[in-house]
Order: C-alpha cells, then sequence, then structure tokens
C-alpha cells in the first residue's frame, strides 16, 4: 500500500458519513416525537377547548339604512330602494380583567397537556354611548337599528363553564354567540329598553369561568386596559405586542400586570377592520373567526403555561452536537494512533461512533418516562462505561482506556452545560473548542509527519516482504 495514511482518511471519511446518516435518522425520530406531542395537546384541544382569547366585553348595533333612487324619465322612470348595512361598535373607556387560572395536567399517553380554569371579573365602562348612534350617507334616508348588544367573545366557546352580566348592577340573562357578523364565539345579551340612548355613563361587569390550554391571552379593546393574572404555574411564558408592567415569579406561581393606554395599541381599529385573532406568536389561531381579514393581526397580549423542560428540544439540541462528538472522539482515536504508535481499524472507528449516535435515541427514549436531567444521566454513563470498556482493548492498555473514557464524559458533561445555557452556550462552545484545537496542536507540535508518513508506508511495504513466498 504506497499511500496508507491517505487510505485511511478515505475509510475514515466512509465511516463519518454513514454516522452522520445514523444521526440525520435520530434527528427524523425527535421530529416525529415532537409531531406526536403536537397531536397530543390537539387532542386534548379538540376534547376540552384550545388556547383562550378574551375579546371585550364591547357594544355593538346592526344597521340598515334605506333610500329611493329614481331612473328614467316618463313611463320608463322607475323607483329603486337601495339599501347599506352596517355594523355600529361601541368600545369601552375603560376595561378591567381581576383573574386567576388553576392549572391542571392532562395525560395523552405519554404526553402531559397544560390546561388551566380562569376564574376573570371583567369590567368596562362607556362614557357614553355616542359611537351606536347612526349617521346617514345619504340625504333624506331612513335609518333603522337593532338594540344594542353587550358581548364578550372568547377564543373557544366550548372552554366556557359559567358567566354572569350585571349592567348598572342590574342582572341580565346571557345567551350563546355574540350577534357579531366576525368574532362569533362568546356571549351576548340585549341592552334594556331603558339603558339604550341614554347620555349617562355605562357599567357592565362579567364573571366568567373559562377552561382553555396551553395559551391565554386579552385582546386590549379599552382606552385603558388594566389586566391582572395570577396563577400557580411557575413557569409562565408572556408574550403577544405587550409585556407586563408588573410581575412577580415564585416557586408558588406567579403574578402580572398589564396597564395600557389605547395611544399605545391599535386593538380597536384591528377589531373594527376584522383582523385576525392570532396567538401569542403572531400565528393565526387554530379557531380562525370567519370572515376575518387575511392582512394582520389584532394586538394581543397575553401568557402560555410551558413546561420548563422540554424533552424534545433539548434532544433536538443535543442531536445536532453529534457531529462535533463525532469529531473529538475520531480526533482522540487518532492521537493515540499517532502518539503510542498503536493501529486502529476503520471499523473500530465505526463501532465507537455508533456508540455516540446511541446516546441520542437513549436520551429521546428516557426523556419520554424520566425527568430529562435522570434520562442524560442515565444515556450517557451507560455510553461512557461502554466506550472506556472498549477503549481499554482497542488501545491496549487500561492506561489508555481511563483517560480516554474520562475525555468522554467531560464531553459529556459539556453538551449538558451547552443544553441548559441559552445565552451564553454559544461563546462557552466556542471556547471549548477552541481549548481542543489548543490541546490537539500543543500534543502534536513536534510530530514529523513527514518521517511518520514514510514509516508508514515502510511498515507497508515489510509486511508485504513478509507474506511473499
Amino acid at each position: 500500500m504506497k499511500h496508507p495514511f491517505l487510505t485511511k482518511a478515505v475509510a475514515l471519511v466512509a465511516v463519518t458519513l454513514l454516522l452522520l446518516f445514523g444521526l440525520g435518522m435520530i434527528e427524523d425520530i425527535v421530529r416525529d416525537r415532537q409531531h406526536y406531542r403536537s397531536e397530543a395537546t390537539r387532542s386534548v384541544a379538540q376534547s376540552l377547548a384550545g388556547p383562550q382569547t378574551l375579546l371585550g366585553p364591547m357594544l355593538h348595533s346592526a344597521c340598515v339604512e334605506t333610500w329611493d333612487t329614481v331612473t328614467g324619465k316618463g313611463e320608463e322612470r322607475r323607483t329603486t330602494e337601495q339599501r347599506r348595512e352596517f355594523l355600529l361598535t361601541a368600545m369601552p373607556e375603560s376595561l378591567q380583567v381581576r383573574s386567576g387560572a388553576a392549572m391542571q395536567q392532562l395525560s395523552r399517553g405519554l404526553h402531559q397537556v397544560n390546561a388551566y380554569t380562569l376564574q376573570a371579573h371583567v369590567t368596562a365602562r362607556w362614557a357614553t354611548l355616542a359611537d351606536l348612534r347612526p349617521h346617514a350617507t345619504v340625504e333624506g334616508s331612513r335609518m333603522q337599528c337593532g338594540a344594542p348588544i353587550l358581548m364578550l367573545a372568547v377564543g373557544d366557546a366550548r372552554g366556557i363553564r359559567a358567566a354572569r352580566v350585571e349592567v348598572d348592577g342590574q342582572p341580565l340573562a346571557l345567551k350563546p354567540g355574540t350577534f357579531h357578523p366576525t368574532y362569533t364565539r362568546g356571549l351576548h345579551t340585549p341592552l334594556p329598553e331603558a339603558l339604550r340612548g341614554r347620555g349617562e355613563p355605562l357599567v357592565a361587569s362579567v364573571d366568567l369561568e373559562l377552561v382553555g390550554t396551553e395559551q391565554l391571552s386579552v385582546v386590549p379593546l379599552g382606552g385603558t386596559t388594566d389586566v391582572q393574572l395570577q396563577s400557580s404555574w411557575p413557569h409562565p411564558s408572556f408574550g403577544g405586542r405587550f409585556l407586563p408592567s408588573e410581575r412577580a415569579l415564585g416557586d408558588d406561581g406567579f403574578t402580572a400586570r398589564w396597564h395600557l393606554s389605547a395611544l399605545a395599541t391599535t386593538a380597536q381599529q384591528d377589531i373594527a377592520a376584522n383582523r385576525r385573532l392570532c396567538d401569542l406568536t403572531g400565528d393565526p389561531a387554530p379557531y380562525q373567526p370567519p370572515g376575518t381579514a387575511e392582512a394582520g393581526c389584532a394586538d394581543v397580549f397575553g401568557v402560555s403555561f410551558i413546561e420548563p423542560v422540554n424533552p424534545y428540544s433539548l434532544s433536538d439540541r443535543a442531536t445536532k452536537y453529534g457531529v462535533l462528538f463525532i469529531a473529538l472522539t475520531f480526533v482522540a482515536v487518532g492521537l493515540f494512533e499517532l502518539l503510542q504508535r498503536l493501529r486502529v481499524h476503520p471499523v473500530q472507528y465505526l463501532l465507537a461512533g455508533s456508540a455516540l449516535c446511541s446516546f441520542f435515541l437513549l436520551l429521546v427514549s428516557l426523556s419520554e418516562h424520566l425527568p430529562f436531567g435522570t434520562a442524560y444521566a442515565a444515556a450517557a454513563g451507560a455510553c461512557v462505561l461502554l466506550l472506556t470498556y472498549y477503549a481499554c482493548h482497542m488501545l491496549r492498555s487500561v492506561r489508555r482506556g481511563l483517560p480516554f473514557g474520562a475525555g468522554i464524559a467531560l464531553l459529556y458533561g459539556l453538551l449538558y452545560l451547552l443544553l441548559q445555557l441559552e445565552q451564553t452556550a454559544l461563546v462557552v462552545g466556542s471556547l471549548a473548542l477552541f481549548a481542543v484545537l489548543a490541546f490537539v496542536m500543543v500534543a502534536t507540535r513536534k510530530m514529523d509527519w513527514y518521517a511518520l508518513s514514510a514509516a508508514g508506508r515502510g511498515a507497508s511495504s515489510a509486511g508485504r516482504a513478509e507474506i511473499t513466498p
């Protein structure tokens, strides 16, 4: 063999490509398991209720303007009635929400889905109902409007467990639906005759018990919107267009408060324009109201009740480091091979790399049944013991195998540290990689690579001479 190093390099490249194919299959498995978890969440939402969005209370009144138009002359003269249908809405001058969310974890197979029961007291105030007075667009037209309706819309009406409303201290009967042409899921009640068209302020209060999953959001409809939320869930993720102005987090839950002015949000204009209701990430809500405008989303804010540790996202991040694991392990074996004058077969590289790949598969499977830290320790411990045992034989010495195993254990420890870090993961990983590169350069600084290559060719020639008859 004239070029043993070139042959070995080609063999190692082939081994690496084979291992990368295996890593790709493991990444597909992780994505499939993530998909199954999403399916479990959707299954619970379909059976219970999905993410909830509170919209309202607000007042609206359906109106029709009619007028006559004359066409033609003499015997061909015709009178045609024209009509314009439109909706008048009155947004509250102030909107106040006092609420608490009790959490419950529901199981679907291996997966846990966060559900909540919201107890909310919502108060809306209108200084005047002038916005419900129609204005003619055609001189001499006839105007007819229905009774003003007080409505409260939600993301998924199946989650409504109980509701009670009072207007100026007078209890009113609630009915399903909103009679709004776009945001149809929710509750409504017509305003009594005595409360219509008066110039005095109007106050409506709603006590609502609402069930939902994963997310809770609010549309800031008021001239001023003040929302307070308390929950026993210790791991909230605040999102939407506005973060809380005040928050307090603890092991026993959280409290948060949002205080907004209509000057800071386009929510009133968004709802008047029938904008889509979107979730806290800006994606369309699962239960999209019919007739919503395609462009843009209405302003919302709220909270997601997330899991503190998502084993699938962590496993996916870990798998992305698989190539680096394989490369560093091959470098370590190669250093032993060069510095100790050992010969390691490409099949042995393949077996060691396969053990590294099996770690990621063990991690995702164990983390479905155990806490992530425990699953990581079990998978890493099993692979470190296996690789240490194999290295003692592959490198022909326990004194060489134990440091090799210690290095693998250090790699797993570094990976776990990187998974726990978010803001500083890149800098820590970069420094660790630089340290490994520096170690390799220092360890091989006096190595005569040309002499080593010549020795390899000589050994190969000698081997052929020995077997010549």
